[in-house]
């Protein structure tokens, strides 16, 4: 692990490989630690970075109470970049780490070679989403995280996974529940404020893989149907049995999908 101080936090990190860079970012409410299986696939071509985002993982969070929002997230990423010496990069998000990929692009469009959005969507919240995320942010300062992680996992996670699959279902609740209930009700608070980027989708130029499980009930198929409408020259990729964290649940299909994206770019 590599730390960095970005702007008022201290942004932790992990860059392997080398090649072209790689900017992976993580889900709600999850760390770095969930790329570990990309990285090892894609670090003998590509030089990958993943980092802990805002008060998540084990990057700091600022004073205060104020939302982590995903512009703000993106600022945080781009300032990494900087700091690491990288002009341009390939981005990738999944569901949390999308709507940050999303801003980055909205904002620092010349950072951007190229675009992956997994499992996530460009729409902005609606109001009764944000009294759940509220709602959420309330439940997991008073009560700590467990609760949060009995009622995520079988949303994230696809029935075969959850009957089929031990580890990860051990692994990604292990990763919600080490995760700080300060950073975990600031992030839910800044995914409720976040933009509707559908109507920038248009204005992305960076080629773009989206990706998403077959059985994603968080963010289905249609949203990720709507990106490859709106994204001019976007590929489309569905990772059969997989759910909302595909990348964990069918990793072999998600690393195929994203090297044959990648290796494509390369002169």
């Amino acid at each position: 692990m590599s730390t960095a101080r970005v702007g008022d936090i201290e942004m932790a990190y992990d860059d392997v490989g080398s090649g072209p860079p790689l900017v992976l970012l993580h889900g709600f409410p999850f760390n770095r630690s969930m790329w570990h299986e990309q990285a090892e696939a894609l670090s003998a071509r590509y030089r990958v970075i993943t980092p802990d985002l805002r008060g998540l993982g084990e990057t700091t969070a600022a004073d205060g109470d104020e939302p982590a929002t995903m512009n703000l997230m993106a600022q945080d990423v781009a300032a990494l970049m900087e700091h690491l010496g990288i002009a341009r990069a390939a981005i990738g998000g999944l569901s949390m780490g999308g709507y940050v990929a999303l801003a980055l692009v909205h904002k620092f469009r010349l950072r951007v070679r190229a675009l992956i959005l997994a499992d996530t969507r460009p729409q902005a919240d609606t109001e009764e989403a944000r009294a759940v995320r509220e709602q959420q942010a309330r439940k997991a300062l008073a009560e700590g995280m467990d609760s949060l992680a009995d009622a995520m996992l079988p949303k994230v996670l696809a029935p075969s996974t959850l009957a089929e699959q031990p580890l990860i279902v051990e692994r990604v609740r292990r990763m919600m529940t080490s995760t700080r209930v300060e950073g975990a009700a600031s992030a839910l608070r800044g995914m409720a404020a976040r933009n509707d980027r559908t109507f920038f989708l248009p204005d992305i130029i960076a080629p773009t893989l989206i990706i998403v499980g077959s059985e994603d009930r968080i963010t289905p198929l249609a949203d990720a149907e709507l990106m490859r409408r709106e994204i001019r020259g976007s590929r489309l990729e569905v990772i059969e049995g997989a759910g909302h964290v595909s990348n964990l649940e069918r990793p072999m299909q998600f690393n195929y999908a994203l090297k044959d994206f990648l290796d494509a770019l390369q002169p």
